[in-house]
């Protein structure tokens, strides 16, 4: 779909590109040896396929928490949440709404409290349902959140518009106030608890390539800040995220909360997640978004979803698995070219 947001000439895209990375030449260095919690969301209703609550355990596997130590950081691993199962839990709009309302709060309350105790809160997931309980939790700590979403999908279905039931396609439009009255609360009383927290205006999307007819709508309505695939293509990774960052926090003073689709890159690369859409980010095109957003200085929560070591082959489960470490690794400031450690000093004979 065409960006939202009109894009402007080259000449202002550079001048743009050049303000950002002055920005993050003097903010980066603070998000250096910064108190990370890890929280894993190991939880699957919110779609129909078994597998992606293994994602908090796979990539725990690959090294994650020590790769993060090894950056310099102090990490606290919470460990997985456990979540209620529900023997009745009938379709209502959506499928499995009490598993999920009841998930999606205790994912609230664990990321608010590490944001609270000034963690850099990283969520693994999990199916992308448990966002409506990250976005949330940071919101109570951190009102004053930006939200980059980098996703083949859009996820903003109302449970009125979902094709599939599936709450992982629905998570923000339970969050954004201005849908607020299309959500049918009366029905869905597993989220009384749920306020919503985010403005049209604090979300950015990225990698967008398969919408519903209900998601086009409710993006052009909007006008709601969205890259898809085309505008990746035509102007490059570097232009669309400077871009997205300047139209969510343009005076580069709001943390930002970034939820990462494992699909929004191409299943050439990960193949182990439920939905794939062909024609995705490349590889290098999902490092720099990560690499790029550690160097303003001002990532607060992260999220990880929709790993599923249970789909495609076992090359497919370990590309995916590496993908998605390296993401993380690279959000938190591991640099693809190595990393030099503050106070290094040349030996001398």
């Amino acid at each position: 779909m065409a960006c939202r947001r009109t894009l402007q000439s080259c000449r202002s895209g550079l001048t743009l590109l050049r303000k950002f990375d002055r920005q993050q030449q003097l903010r980066h260095s603070r998000s250096y040896g910064r108190d990370v919690a890890i929280i894993g969301a190991p939880f699957k209703k919110g779609q129909r396929l078994a597998g992606v609550e293994q994602g908090p355990r796979v990539m725990r596997e690959a090294g994650l928490i020590e790769k993060l130590r090894d950056l310099g950081h102090n990490v606290e691993d919470r460990g997985d949440l456990k979540f209620e199962v529900f023997k009745d839990d009938p379709k209502n709009y959506v499928l499995n709404p009490k598993a999920v309302g009841s998930a999606a709060k205790k994912v609230s309350k664990a990321v608010e409290q590490a944001v609270r105790d000034n963690k850099l809160t990283v969520t693994l997931g999990g199916d992308h349902s448990i966002s409506i309980g990250t976005i949330h939790g940071h919101a109570q700590a951190e009102p004053n959140l930006c939200l980059l979403w980098i996703d083949a999908h859009a996820d903003i279905n109302t449970p009125l518009t979902t094709l599939s039931g599936n709450i992982h396609g629905t998570p923000l439009s339970f969050l954004v106030n201005q849908l607020k009255d299309a959500i049918p609360w009366a029905a869905l009383t597993p989220f009384d608890w749920l306020q919503p927290c985010l403005n049209i205006t604090d979300i950015a999307f990225v990698g967008l390539r398969d919408l519903d007819p209900g998601e086009r709508y409710i993006l052009q309505k909007f006008n709601i800040t969205s890259f898809s695939i085309h505008e990746v293509d035509r102007y490059g990774i570097h232009e669309v995220i400077a871009r997205s960052l300047d139209a969510v926090n343009p005076k580069g003073d709001r943390p930002i909360h970034m939820s990462f689709d494992i699909d929004s890159v191409d299943p050439a690369v990960t193949g182990a997640t439920g939905t794939p859409v062909p024609g995705g980010l490349t590889f290098r095109e999902g490092m720099f978004i990560a690499e790029h957003v550690y160097r303003t200085g001002l990532l607060s929560a992260l999220d990880l979803v929709e790993v599923n070591p249970e789909v495609g082959s076992r090359q497919d489960k370990a590309n995916t698995v590496m993908t998605a470490v390296e993401v993380l690794t690279a959000c938190l400031g591991k640099k693809r070219e190595g990393n030099l450690q503050p106070g290094y000093e040349l030996p001398m004979p």
